[in-house]
């Protein structure tokens, strides 16, 4: 079976890279009324696929810093500025919330509250290899969680992929909502598309069928892969065993065949006497689920984050309206 290998396959396994923020953002680039500080995904990673372009950034006065996510070149942006408002439908503790919204007449974009996050392909370059399998495991019955609340609502993400996923020192966060959508309209392929890793792409939203839960379930089943395995189509022996069936489960061809989201939660995470499938998925996320490297990094990106300085530019000299557009 052929191989997806996002960022964690091309990291050095000696040598942790630096995380974002790493490096101040030109002086007064803004994204809407936001001066971006720095890009969240490192720049020019091999074998990286972002759904989005994203920018840890502050309003001009400091008192608020956000994750901003605008989209990629070649995606739509009419379908992403109209996924954004959707998204902020979307509510959860394993979701990434959408706060603020571009106007309807400006460039797309939208803003989420920020807390020190790592890319999921970074956290495994940060880790030098696969996690370990309680963090997958705590990983996948969170993310099934937020995806069977939105499911319930009659709401699929569409977006699923490893660098949607975010991890903090809470639990992951989802982000990318509607990146399948915004890359194409339904009943066009979606192959080879800016933003979408083939890897956790189901074969029906490949073929330009329009996403459905079950294409959640298969984009997050590439997801456990690649977090245990550091590749989102892996041999089924690469797999840990413990997990081996149910993330299988997950990637079947046929949509009929995947669990549903509140099954796989079960799965990843059985409940106990003193707990029920609806909370079971925070009982996982207890102290040490993350890779001390991993929790590092979170540590360094604040501080940082909070040693960043932006340049003083008063605002009627240089209005948000009047910004120059950030180019990556």
């Amino acid at each position: 079976m052929e191989r997806s290998r996002t960022q964690g396959d091309s990291a050095p396994s000696g040598a942790a890279p630096r995380t974002a923020p790493d490096r101040p953002a030109a002086p007064d680039r803004r994204i809407g009324p936001y001066r971006l500080i720095t890009r969240l995904d490192p720049p020019g990673s091999a074998g990286s696929t972002v759904p989005c372009r994203r920018f840890v950034a502050r309003t001009p006065d400091g008192g608020r810093t956000v994750l901003l996510s605008a989209p990629l070149p070649g995606t739509d942006p009419a379908r992403f500025a109209a996924e954004a408002t959707a998204a902020r439908h979307l509510l959860g503790p394993w979701i990434a919330p959408v706060t603020d919204v571009a106007e309807p007449a400006a460039p797309a974009w939208y803003a989420s509250p920020y807390v020190p996050a790592l890319p999921l392909p970074v956290a495994l370059a940060v880790h030098g290899g696969p996690l370990p399998e309680a963090t997958v495991r705590a990983v996948g019955a969170a993310l099934a969680e937020g995806l069977a609340a939105a499911h319930s609502q009659g709401l699929t993400h569409a977006g699923v992929s490893p660098a949607a996923v975010l991890l903090t020192a809470d639990g992951p966060k989802l982000t990318c909502f509607g990146a399948v959508r915004a890359a194409a309209a339904d009943g066009e392929p979606r192959t080879g598309l800016p933003g979408l890793d083939p890897g956790s792409l189901a074969p029906e939203q490949a073929s330009g069928g329009r996403p459905r839960p079950p294409g959640d379930v298969f984009a997050l089943g590439a997801v456990l892969a690649y977090a245990a395995t550091g590749h989102t189509v892996p041999e089924r022996e690469e797999l840990p065993p413990a997990l081996r069936p149910v993330i299988s489960s997950c990637l079947a061809r046929d949509p009929a065949d995947r669990p549903t989201a509140s099954a796989l939660m079960a799965a990843l995470a059985p409940p106990t006497a003193h707990q029920t499938v609806l909370n079971s998925a925070g009982t996982l996320l207890t102290p040490g689920w993350l890779p001390g490297r991993v929790v590092a990094a979170l540590a360094r990106q604040s501080a940082e984050l909070l040693a960043a300085e932006l340049p003083v530019v008063p605002e009627q000299t240089a209005p948000a309206e009047r910004a120059t557009p950030a180019r990556t």
